[in-house]
């Protein structure tokens, strides 16, 4: 009786074959290595780290700018001021510096330099804003500038987090590239003469 040998016999693995993929490719290099393991925390970052930095920061800057809107909301008000004189003329495209007065809830008249329209003169009665100390100051903060310091601030985080990535890449990248190149003409220093010797035969 004739005995075939099994086609699925033990015997020693073929070159290549599963035993070869069980250890380290001799041609990855740990540079390699480590430029692949950052790639892929870069990538994590733009696709998680970028959208949830930007909502966050764009939030907090929303609801504080919000808190100052509705602050200075209270803290300030509208009052009837009459110009006095127009101490400063810098243009008829922006505002100009005017001495104004106006009197307080308590009854007390009270001078002051205010911010007004270019076309104001004297003798105009105009409305400034003023704190509760009665000092002139700026309009309070909208609810739309809360938002759209929001949006800017979001934005500008994302752009620096895209930027510090992209940044972050390329340096490692040179960093071990140099690292490459240097171990390179390391190991073509020791195998260069072993060549030029056979050519000088």
């Amino acid at each position: 009786m004739t005995i075939r040998s099994s086609p699925h016999a033990s015997g020693p693995p073929p070159p290549g074959g599963k035993a070869a993929h069980q250890g380290r490719n001799p041609l990855i290099r740990g540079s390699d290595r480590v430029e692949y393991w950052l790639r892929r925390v870069l990538l994590a970052v733009l696709v998680v780290g970028l959208p949830l930095a930007g909502i966050v920061v764009g939030r907090t800057a929303y609801e504080s700018s919000l808190h100052t809107a509705r602050t200075q909301s209270a803290e300030r008000q509208q009052v009837r001021a009459r110009v006095l004189s127009v101490t400063e003329n810098v243009g008829q495209t922006v505002k100009e510096r005017a001495r104004v007065r106006w009197t307080d809830g308590a009854g007390t008249v009270r001078t002051a330099t205010a911010l007004l329209k270019p076309d104001a003169a004297a003798g105009d009665t105009v409305r400034v804003w003023v704190d509760r100390d009665g000092a002139v100051t700026g309009p309070p903060l909208t609810n739309h500038q809360a938002v759209a310091n929001g949006w800017f601030m979001g934005g500008m985080t994302v752009l620096s987090v895209t930027a510090g990535v992209f940044l972050t890449g390329a340096g490692v990248r040179l960093v071990l590239d140099r690292s490459r190149y240097a171990r390179w003409d390391a190991e073509w220093e020791l195998v260069e003469p072993r060549w030029a010797g056979r050519f000088r035969r």
